[in-house]
């Protein structure tokens, strides 16, 4: 297999899920920006790229974005909509719409809370779908790192929610009080 065969199966293999990560840290615009650029870094160093290819890639987009945010600023609501939008389509459909919106909205309000190394994290776990071994990769960490930083995460995310307004809170905490649904 050729460098440039390569490069295209890693390109369309990656490309939809190094942009849904950039996305949904810095918007759709310069999530565009981030995923060609982080290609580009691909083909400049297709010799070096690892196997697999995606946590590699998902570590030099999260580079960039650094980088980006280095120079300005940007606000996480508007990434996490993006990245809710993008994501969506995947996963059990509810029976009430209405009900759908209102968890989803607290479900963001609640992630927003939360530290943006946080927000990180499971983003890279529950949005994109890697494995611990992979987001700590990207993260630049070890496994076992990465699994104690996501078990505090999780459980301060169960907080924030739990912190919701009653009205706010997912269906399955508004019917389900002593938490056996969580």
């Amino acid at each position: 297999m050729t460098e440039a065969q390569r490069f295209r199966d890693v390109y369309e293999e990656c490309y939809p899920r190094v942009l849904a990560y950039a996305t949904s840290q810095v918007g759709r615009q310069a999530g565009e920006d981030i995923t060609s650029e982080t290609f580009t870094v691909a083909w400049r160093r297709m010799r070096d790229l690892p196997r697999p290819e995606l946590p590699w890639l998902l570590g030099v987009a999260r580079n960039l974005v650094r980088e980006l945010r280095r120079r300005d600023s940007h606000q996480y609501a508007l990434a996490a909509r993006e990245a809710q939008r993008i994501g969506s389509g995947g996963g059990a459909e509810t029976a009430d719409v209405a009900t759908g919106v209102i968890d989803r909205q607290a479900a963001l309000q609640a992630l927003a809370s939360l530290s943006e190394a946080d927000r990180e994290l499971l983003t890279l776990i529950a949005w994109h779908g890697l494995s611990p071994k992979d987001a700590a990769r990207v993260l630049g960490c070890a496994t076992a790192t990465l699994t104690v930083r996501l078990h505090r995460a999780r459980r301060r995310l169960e907080r924030a929610m739990d912190a919701l307004p009653a009205s706010a809170a997912p269906a399955a905490r508004r019917t389900d009080p002593e938490g056996v649904l969580a």
